[in-house]
């Protein structure tokens, strides 16, 4: 079984992204053939400052190794070292019709908003199903909000199948529905367009004073909160927290007599908690730039020699060869 996900460097990263992505890609390790990316060429639909860009994607790179990806048990690499990808998405758009891009959530959403669309974010499902298609990937770990792209990955792949003959693995999408939206802390999904996240490496006085600046309801500590499990920094606090931490909490709040600001507090600790041996691990890492050049090198040399007799395939599938 071969897996395959990757994560765009447009900025800090969060729980959301650790949550939603990392976590599962790491847990995902031991189950397959892993292939994890950074998707520089996706964060040009939206990022124009090119030495944030770089920025980006070095921190991309050491906040996952940080937070657990093995290079021995995957291959990490960029996006953009493989550039066989963008090859394979000229191929694939030459059969993916207009009207299923116009479908897309990022181009839709944008376009309701009165936000100029550039063409890279309108075919931008286009490049991620050359991303899926390019490795024979089986399966393709996202959040709820990315399913579309890899229903819209199955489509092109078959049609191409269709026009050409038996080519690409149609692959699949597999969601974690317990974290698959990770709140932010304004109740949205927890996004950087939203401005609403927790770092999973941000310092610590200006998290806490994010985190203790939540806004709760007015009850006060000594009422009871029947509808507990509803709280955001209870969701919070259940993802964070060693099992069965957050429900204790959730009761106390609950029968009454356990403020929002103790409850603010025990989420920003078992936050900084959580991270600890991530946080060191991620200062050992970025005080030995080489070592982590080599790894996205090395996973860039492996993931082309999965992806050119592929891209071959399509190549002598559509005439080109």
């Amino acid at each position: 079984m071969r897996i395959l996900s990757g994560i765009q460097p447009s900025g800090t990263l969060h729980l959301g992204n650790y949550f939603g992505m990392m976590r599962p890609a790491v847990e995902l390790q031991d189950k397959g053939e892993a292939l994890y990316f950074i998707a520089d060429y996706h964060s040009m639909t939206s990022l124009f400052d090119a030495a944030q860009r770089r920025k980006n994607t070095w921190d991309v790179a050491l906040d996952f190794l940080a937070c657990g990806l093995d290079p021995k048990k995957s291959i990490f690499f960029r996006q953009s070292d493989v550039p066989e990808v963008t090859e394979l998405s000229w191929l694939l758009s030459t059969l993916t019709p207009m009207s299923l891009l116009e479908k897309g959530h990022s181009f839709k959403d944008k376009s309701a908003k009165g936000i100029p669309v550039n063409h890279g974010l309108f075919a931008y499902p286009v490049l991620m199903a050359a991303d899926i298609l390019l490795y024979d990937s089986n399966i393709v770990p996202v959040g709820k909000d990315q399913k579309q792209h890899v229903e819209m990955t199955r489509d092109i792949a078959i049609k191409f199948n269709e026009q050409y003959g038996p080519t690409f693995v149609i692959p699949e999408p597999q969601i974690r529905e317990e974290t698959a939206l990770v709140p932010g802390i304004d109740g949205q999904k927890m996004s950087k367009s939203y401005g609403n996240t927790i770092e999973i490496f941000g310092e610590e006085k200006a998290t806490r004073k994010k985190i203790m600046g939540i806004t709760m309801d007015s009850r006060t500590p000594a009422e009871p909160k029947p509808d507990a499990d509803k709280n955001l920094a209870v969701q919070l606090l259940k993802l964070v927290a060693p099992a069965g931490v957050g429900a204790e909490i959730e009761e106390r709040l609950r029968a009454g007599g356990f403020g929002y600001g103790d409850l603010k507090k025990a989420l920003f600790e078992h936050y900084w908690n959580h991270f600890a041996a991530a946080r060191q691990r991620r200062a050992e890492l970025a005080a030995n730039p080489d070592y982590v050049n080599g790894v996205l090198a090395e996973g860039a040399a492996k993931a082309r020699a999965i992806a050119r007799p592929i891209l071959k395939r399509a190549r002598q599938a559509s005439g080109l060869e």
